[in-house]
């Protein structure tokens, strides 16, 4: 089978949920079972997967599933017990203190705070924490999840303390044999890696400063009442002040100190910057931005949370900073238990695995207290002794947070097997790579010398498939470094803007618009969102790309593997 024709039937699957949901507007319940039953029938007929590879592969998908479940349970519990606590309606008015302007607290919350979450825990978690905050303080669900799913992007190459590039990137590449080939050249494979770290770091910066632009302007356009674009304009000064505010401590990090830490001091010192300039007024537009009364929003908008948050505790005995201690709480005990290797140990001691499902070499192991989930219930448990809650109270909590998360279940349960049975679609009797490198292959093929130009769009493709950064990494990084040795280019580079491309990826993966509504009760209007975080995703690979290009042929960036 020719190229062509083989990254088709691999682009298949993606280019029927495309249809679906851009295009027809189905809500994923009704969509994803599809695309499941199309990615089936590609794997079995084309690519002559076995069945039994297929049925592993979906149980492998099943198991990550509950997982992610668990997260988003989390997250909601948390919510929901802060909201019978009162203190969202504390938190509520305290950004109201610090601004008003829907603009300001965008920034704060979801570039910053958010960028903080992701740094510390990753895998998602920061639309799935600052989404819920934005519609408890008086977000349209929609405009949250959008803007969430944004946070996706500049940290998100550093996310997890460093994963993506720890494990997505070392594993992804052939460390031995690269390595072998360093020391010849008197490196080694750590400095290889410091370099390619240092490329994402840089090229993250440059690129993802507008980004807090880019969800300013976005929802003043789909989400204002006057749907305008100059609203959002009429901020830059301040949303380029609040980027760079995080991307010049992050780059800096990423340069001299490594891969676990860009996210996390970009935005602890960040975070302090703009806030206090905000409470000044500093580069601020005299007049308030806000969203039109709630009476006008178009049902899309709205969400079971937001009609439950005007029965919010009526408590008001609570300080800002004792409403404010669950979420500090969450962001401490994430960065220990993912940077000491005491509490990492512990946190990972109870693990339910399943090794070698169905004799086909896949597992998966789950891990209920080191995932943000079991963080997130832990801290649930103290704050209902700390905000010293009613049984009633937390019982509610639990029974509004379990029937959301149901919902995002039946959805995810497709999904998440479709996206393995891609991934582990490698080892079949067709002699094909796996699908993702398929059709990774043909974009190479066809673009020839320009394909630095294309290289992130492809760790894009990976992430929009997987869902993950490190996924991404993992399936191509190896693939980006014999395109960019073959063209005779830097391959450390090849791989930085492999790894980029990846973070930005995460902005339309279709699992993590799911997770992100089913956080905020929102559900059906996947589609609608992914017509929104395409925008952002196509600037973000574009002016990557093109900086690869500069990098390449302008600069001459030089290989590393090369005296």
């Amino acid at each position: 089978m020719e190229i062509g024709t083989q990254a088709f039937f691999a682009a298949l699957p993606i280019l029927v949920a495309a249809l679906l949901l851009v295009g027809f507007r189905l809500p994923a319940k009704k969509a994803m079972p599809v695309v499941y039953i199309v990615t089936t029938l590609v794997a079995l007929y084309v690519w002559e997967v076995s069945f039994n590879r297929v049925l592993a592969s979906t149980i492998q998908g099943l198991l990550i599933t509950v997982a992610v479940l668990w997260i988003i349970f989390g997250a909601i519990l948390l919510l929901n017990t802060l909201k019978h606590s009162g203190a969202i309606k504390v938190i509520r008015e305290g950004f109201n203190n610090v601004s008003p302007d829907r603009r300001v607290q965008v920034i704060i919350i979801a570039w910053l705070f958010g960028s903080f979450i992701e740094g510390a825990s990753g895998f998602g978690t920061p639309a799935a924490i600052a989404a819920p905050l934005m519609v408890a303080i008086g977000f349209p669900a929609m405009a949250a999840v959008m803007v969430g799913m944004m946070i996706q992007s500049t940290p998100v190459s550093f996310g997890a303390v460093g994963t993506p590039i720890l494990i997505g990137v070392n594993k992804g590449l052939d460390s031995d044999g690269i390595g072998a080939v360093l020391q010849t050249v008197g490196s080694n494979w750590d400095a290889y890696l410091r370099i390619i770290t240092s490329e994402v770091a840089i090229v993250h910066a440059i690129t993802g400063t507008l980004i807090p632009l880019f969800m300013i302007i976005m929802m003043t356009r789909f989400f204002g009442k006057n749907k305008s674009w100059t609203e959002g304009l009429s901020i830059l000064p301040f949303a380029i002040f609040g980027g760079i505010a995080f991307t010049i401590p992050y780059a800096l990090t990423g340069v001299y100190l490594g891969a676990e830490f860009p996210s996390i001091i970009g935005a602890l010192i960040g975070l302090p910057i703009v806030t206090l300039a905000a409470k000044k007024g500093f580069l601020i537009p005299k007049n308030t931005w806000d969203f039109a009364p709630k009476e006008e929003w178009p049902s899309s908008w709205v969400s079971k949370f937001e009609m439950k948050l005007d029965s919010m505790s009526e408590k008001v005995d609570m300080s800002l900073t004792k409403a404010w201690i669950p979420y500090v709480l969450v962001a401490a005990i994430l960065v220990l238990t993912r940077v000491s290797d005491e509490a990492k140990a512990f946190v990972k001691s109870w693990v339910i695995p399943f090794k070698d499902i169905l004799g086909e070499g896949l597992g998966y192991s789950i891990t209920p207290l080191y995932l943000p989930g079991g963080i997130l219930v832990f801290v649930v448990f103290v704050t209902y002794f700390f905000h010293r809650m009613q049984f009633k109270e937390i019982k509610a909590a639990v029974s509004e947070s379990s029937k959301v998360m149901l919902g995002a279940g039946f959805v995810l349960i497709f999904t998440i097997p479709l996206v393995r049975i891609l991934i582990n679609s490698g080892i079949n009797d067709a002699g094909f790579d796996s699908m993702p490198v398929s059709m990774a292959n043909f974009v190479a093929s066809s673009v020839g010398e320009i394909y630095p130009l294309f290289a992130p769009m492809v760790g894009a493709l990976g992430a929009f498939i997987a869902g993950s950064n490190t996924v991404s990494n993992m399936m191509l990084s190896q693939f980006q470094f014999g395109v960019a040795d073959a063209l005779g280019l830097s391959t450390a580079f090849m791989v930085a803007l492999q790894a980029v491309g990846a973070a930005a990826g995460n902005m339309i993966a279709i699992h993590n618009v799911v997770a992100a509504s089913a956080t905020v009760g929102l559900l059906d209007q996947e589609g609608e969102t992914l017509r929104r975080t395409v925008i952002p995703t196509i600037y973000y690979c574009l002016v990557a790309g093109i900086i690869g290009l500069i990098g390449m042929y302008t600069i001459g960036l030089i290989d590393p593997l090369v005296k």
